[in-house]
């Protein structure tokens, strides 16, 4: 006798976003996945970027500025909603802010590094990210010291704690020194980054 194995009905966004606090997920493909609390460092480097970048808009009015795992959607039917630590979108693309998950792209998402994060998963938001339409990503690796910036899924520039993070486009003007991003007291024991840095 053969066995059935019903499949549960996949959820939309907008279900999700009905659910209210089910506690920190991501919709991947119409499927619910859990997300695990973040770590101490992890959570000062979303509000320390947050505040830098929010700083930096607040003189000029661009747009918003988006943290606490905002969602965004990147992908329809089945729908894929991701939680973006830090985002920023202008008043071009969008002049109001509304409730609810982000259906146009910011011009940036900025990503933390866990370290139970892996690179294959790493990558593919990072192209889901550019898919929807977003400008540059910000891949920040606390282990390392560093910060990749991503121009597309597979042109990335490495900045270490001697550089300038700076904004482009929209943003252009913001500068950040990552030394003071990065200091001693902050370590990471897992470094993730691939060795051979096979994004191609």
């Amino acid at each position: 006798m053969s066995v059935i194995l019903e499949r549960s009905a996949l959820v939309t966004g907008a279900e999700l976003l009905e659910m209210g606090d089910i506690g920190p997920s991501e919709l991947v493909e119409g499927e619910v996945v859990p997300m695990s609390p973040t770590q101490n460092l992890h959570g000062w480097l979303v509000m320390e970027l947050a505040r830098r970048l929010g700083n930096f808009n607040a003189e000029r009015r661009l747009g918003w500025v988006l943290g606490a795992e905002s969602g965004l959607f990147t992908r329809r039917n089945p729908d894929t909603v991701r939680g973006m630590d830090i985002a920023f979108i202008s008043r071009q693309r969008l002049p109001i802010l509304a409730p609810g998950f982000l259906e146009i792209a910011p011009e940036l998402v900025v990503e933390i590094v866990s370290p139970s994060d892996r690179w294959d998963s790493i990558r593919k938001k990072i192209t889901e990210y550019f898919d929807a339409g977003v400008d540059r990503v910000w891949i920040v690796e606390p282990s390392q010291h560093k910060v990749l910036v991503f121009r597309a899924p597979t042109q990335l520039t490495e900045l270490g704690e001697g550089d300038i993070l700076r904004g482009e486009g929209v943003l252009d003007g913001f500068e950040l020194p990552l030394s003071e991003l990065f200091g001693e007291e902050f370590t990471e024991e897992t470094d993730l980054t691939p060795k051979n840095t096979a994004f191609v």
